[in-house]
C-alpha cells in the first residue's frame, strides 16, 4: 500500500497537497485526511477476506464525517453504529438502513423505536433487558426486530484496560449460558428474527491470536444452537484491529483473514467485520502551529512547545496515554532539542507528547500523525475552545469537509435556550 503522506523537498504532504498551503487556506489547527490512502486502507482488507462470504461495516464511532462515510459507503461498505445519532448520520449520507448493525450496551427506548421505524439490518444485542425492550418495541411498533447476541468470550484482547472490551469484569456482551437462553427467548417470539452471534474482544489488537480464539469460542455456541433448531446466518467478528502508531506490530490482516477462513470451514455462515481506526487513523493528521517556545533553564525540568492544539483536539494522550508521532511540516534547521509538546488549555494533563527531539522554531507547522481516528469525534469545547475544521485531500485538491467552530456556534444553544419552567 502505498504511502500518501510524506516529505516532498522538504515539506509535508498529504498526497500532492502541501500542508503549509492547506494551513494557509484552513487555518490551524486542522484535521487532515488522505482519500487515497482511506480508500486503500479499505480494499487491503476486503482482499485478506477474499473466498469468504463477508461484508465490512464499517465503525462509524471512530471517524463520524459524513464525507468519510460517503466515501466508505462507495466503496461497499455497511455501517456498524453506536447510537441514534450515528444512524442518523448514516441516513443521512443516503446509506441503506439494511446495511446498518446496532452495537452498544444502552440503547434508548427512542433509539430502539428510530432504528425499528428505519428498518436497520441487525441490533447486536447486549443483555437480557436490551432484548426484551427490543422485542416490547416490536411488538407495539407491529415489526419484527432482527437481532444477534453478542457474546463475551472472556478473552483477553491484550491491549490497553480502557479499550478491552472481551472480558468478564467489561460491560459488553452477555456469558456464553446467558447467551443460550437469550437465543431460546427470541426464538420463542414473534417480534424477533434471529440473525446471527457477535463479540467483539477490543481495540489496537495485534496479535491475530485472541481473536481466532474468540472465533473458536463462537463457533462452540454456532453448533448448540445448530442442534437446537436455532440457524444462524452470519458471525460478526467486530473489529479492533491494530495500527502501528510507533513501534507496534499492526495486525496481519492477510494472515488474519486465511486463519478465519480455515477455522469456518464449511459451514454456511456469512462474515461481518466492524473496523475503524484500522481504516482511517493512518490515513489523517492534525496540523497544529507551535505558538510558544518554553526551554529550561534547569538540566532536571522539560522544555516546552506550546502549540495551538490541545486535549480537547486530540484526547488521546492524555486519556490513554498514547503515542503519536509529532513530525516539523517543514524540515527545520535549528539544532534540535527533547520538547513536550503541549497545549494552551489551562491543564497540566493537556499534552500531546514528551520529549520528543525536534528541530522548532515558534511559528512552525508541526503535524501529529495517526489522527485519523478517535480525533474530531473526541473533541471537545473544553475551555469553550472552538473545535478544528476538517479536510479531505484528494490527490493535489482539498476541500474543507467540516468548517471550524466558531464562539457563536457554542453560545447559540444558551442564547437559544428557553427560560426555566417556559413550554
Amino acid at each position: 500500500m502505498a504511502n500518501s503522506i510524506g516529505f516532498v523537498n522538504d515539506t509535508l504532504h498529504v498526497e500532492a497537497a502541501s500542508l503549509v498551503d492547506i494551513a494557509q487556506r484552513v487555518g490551524t489547527p486542522a484535521f487532515v485526511y488522505s482519500k487515497a490512502l482511506l480508500t486503500a486502507q479499505y480494499h487491503e482488507l476486503e482482499n485478506a477476506f477474499g473466498g469468504i462470504p463477508h461484508r465490512i461495516h464499517y465503525a462509524v464511532k471512530a471517524n463520524s464525517n459524513l464525507k468519510v462515510l460517503e466515501l466508505f459507503h462507495s466503496l461497499g461498505a455497511g455501517f456498524d453504529i453506536v447510537s441514534g445519532g450515528e444512524l442518523s448520520r448514516v441516513l443521512t449520507i443516503g446509506a441503506d438502513p439494511s446495511s446498518v448493525i446496532f452495537s452498544g450496551v444502552g440503547k434508548s427506548t427512542e433509539e430502539i423505536d428510530f432504528a425499528l421505524k428505519t428498518g436497520i439490518g441487525c441490533f447486536n444485542v447486549e443483555s437480557r433487558g436490551e432484548l426484551t425492550r427490543i422485542l416490547e418495541r416490536a411488538e407495539l411498533l407491529h415489526c419484527t426486530a432482527p437481532v444477534s447476541i453478542r457474546v463475551n468470550p472472556n478473552v483477553d484482547a491484550q491491549t490497553h484496560p480502557y479499550i478491552s472490551t472481551g472480558l468478564k469484569e467489561n460491560k459488553f456482551g452477555v456469558t456464553a449460558d446467558e447467551a443460550l437462553q437469550l437465543y431460546a427467548i427470541a426464538d420463542a417470539s414473534d417480534d424477533a428474527e434471529i440473525l446471527g452471534i457477535d463479540c467483539h474482544i477490543g481495540s489496537q489488537i495485534s496479535q491475530a491470536e485472541p481473536l481466532l480464539e474468540a472465533l473458536t469460542n463462537l463457533l462452540e455456541l454456532v453448533d448448540i444452537l445448530s442442534a437446537r433448531g436455532i440457524a444462524l446466518r452470519h458471525i460478526d467478528l467486530g473489529g479492533g484491529f491494530g495500527i502501528c502508531y510507533k513501534d507496534e506490530t499492526a495486525l496481519d490482516l492477510a494472515t488474519y483473514g486465511a486463519s478465519v477462513r480455515q477455522i469456518l470451514g464449511h459451514r454456511p455462515l456469512s462474515v461481518i467485520i466492524e473496523p475503524g481506526r484500522s481504516l482511517t487513523a493512518n490515513a489523517g493528521v492534525l496540523v497544529t502551529r507551535v505558538e510558544y517556545l518554553k526551554p529550561s533553564s534547569q538540566s532536571d525540568a522539560p522544555n516546552f512547545a506550546v502549540i495551538d492544539a490541545a486535549m480537547n483536539d486530540l484526547i488521546r494522550p492524555a486519556l490513554y496515554q498514547a503515542w503519536h508521532d509529532v513530525v516539523p511540516v517543514t524540515k527545520g534547521t535549528v539544532g534540535s532539542m527533547a520538547w513536550n509538546i503541549v497545549g494552551p488549555i489551562c491543564e497540566s494533563g493537556d499534552f500531546i507528547a514528551k520529549d520528543r527531539n525536534l528541530r522548532l522554531q515558534e511559528g512552525d507547522l508541526v503535524a501529529i500523525m495517526s489522527a485519523g481516528a478517535y480525533g474530531m469525534v473526541q473533541a471537545s469545547n473544553y475551555n469553550s475552545r472552538d473545535r478544528a475544521c476538517e479536510v479531505m485531500v484528494d490527490g493535489a485538491h482539498f476541500n474543507i469537509i467540516r468548517r471550524r467552530e466558531n464562539i457563536r456556534d457554542q453560545l447559540r444553544l444558551e442564547l437559544e435556550a428557553q427560560p426555566e419552567g417556559s413550554a
